[in-house]
């Protein structure tokens, strides 16, 4: 698991994951609509410590399109792809404007994930991806729920080899899995679980030769973290939810510092931006974050519409500019 002190860039673990031989590939039609920072306020770009570089909702008519709940992007910034929790993956071109903001996507295809032997995930016990990270070697690294598990995707193979769980996920319950998982510049993982430690911390590990270490990481008022991404220069961002029907969908972006992810440690980090009405909000769960052309640091999110295809959640891809 922590094999070398190396990180894999973002890309080649995309392009890895991209030449996996899938089964039951689809090409779908998405439109993108483009979606302001502020309905009420268009002029709106920035929030907290990010600019909003530019958003899309995506509308598909495939049943299969939808539940997004991890992300991961190119070093380049000019792919995408996207796993769902009913075990599909996403693969797209990301379309930007002559001003370098985010317009869209094309040239979609939806797959299936596929489990040992090869065989496609059909069973939602068995399909609920909640996140990813690139691995050390240019492995793709899957976290399912339900049945618990960390599957390692490896370059040019459909079946996966899995990876030791954490002791204290092993008897979890089924909605408590990874919802967070990145790869550290040092080569070791840092996960976040969405079940709960003490007051108000949720079960976090970082990996190690010797196999997971746990610590904490801590959030405020009720908001739980649904994806977490390494920044350029080593930090890590952690996007967070926060869901009632009588308030709707809020987001917060949280950044840690590389140096207090250790074990035993109490993390939570910075608050870059608090996203809730009337700004464009949903069900975040993915993250992802790049160096753009520029030099400027990039995140994206997306969010999880549960396959409502008709409202009132969406699926949303909003790329923004991180200030400080």
């Amino acid at each position: 698991m922590h094999c070398r002190i190396t990180r894999v860039l973002a890309g080649a673990a995309l392009v890895l994951l991209v030449c996996h031989g899938p089964a039951l590939a689809d090409a779908v039609e998405v439109r993108s609509i483009p979606v302001p920072l502020n309905a009420e306020n268009p002029d709106q770009k920035i929030i907290g410590k990010l600019t909003y570089r530019g958003g899309v909702e995506l509308l598909s008519q495939s049943d299969r399109f939808g539940g997004f709940s991890a992300l991961g992007l190119s070093a380049d910034g000019k792919r995408l792809v996207s796993l769902t929790d009913e075990g599909n993956r996403l693969d797209a071109h990301l379309v930007y404007g002559s001003d370098g903001d985010l317009s869209g996507i094309a040239n979609t295809e939806i797959f299936t994930l596929t489990g040992p032997g090869g065989m496609p995930l059909m069973d939602k016990s068995l399909a609920d991806a909640e996140s990813m990270a690139p691995g050390v070697d240019g492995e793709i690294i899957v976290a399912f729920e339900r049945i618990h598990r960390l599957w390692a995707y490896p370059p040019n193979r459909t079946e996966p080899s899995p990876l030791p769980l954490p002791a204290e996920m092993k008897n979890a319950p089924d909605n408590n899995g990874i919802e967070a998982l990145t790869l550290l510049d040092d080569g070791s993982l840092f996960a976040i679980a969405e079940g709960k430690g003490r007051g108000g911390t949720y079960l976090a590990w970082i990996s190690n030769r010797k196999g997971w270490s746990v610590l904490l990481y801590r959030t405020e008022d009720n908001y739980r973290p649904t994806g977490a991404a390494t920044l350029p220069g080593g930090d890590v961002v952690v996007v967070e939810r926060y869901f009632t029907p009588r308030e709707g969908a809020r987001s917060r972006i949280r950044r840690i510092k590389a140096d207090g992810i250790r074990a035993g440690a109490e993390v939570s980090g910075e608050l870059l931006a608090d996203i809730r009405a009337p700004l464009t909000v949903d069900n975040f769960e993915g993250i992802e974050a790049i160096k753009g052309a520029g030099g400027e640091t990039l995140i994206f999110l997306i969010s999880d519409n549960n396959f409502n295809r008709f409202g009132p959640q969406r699926t949303l891809l909003l790329m923004f500019e991180l200030t400080d």
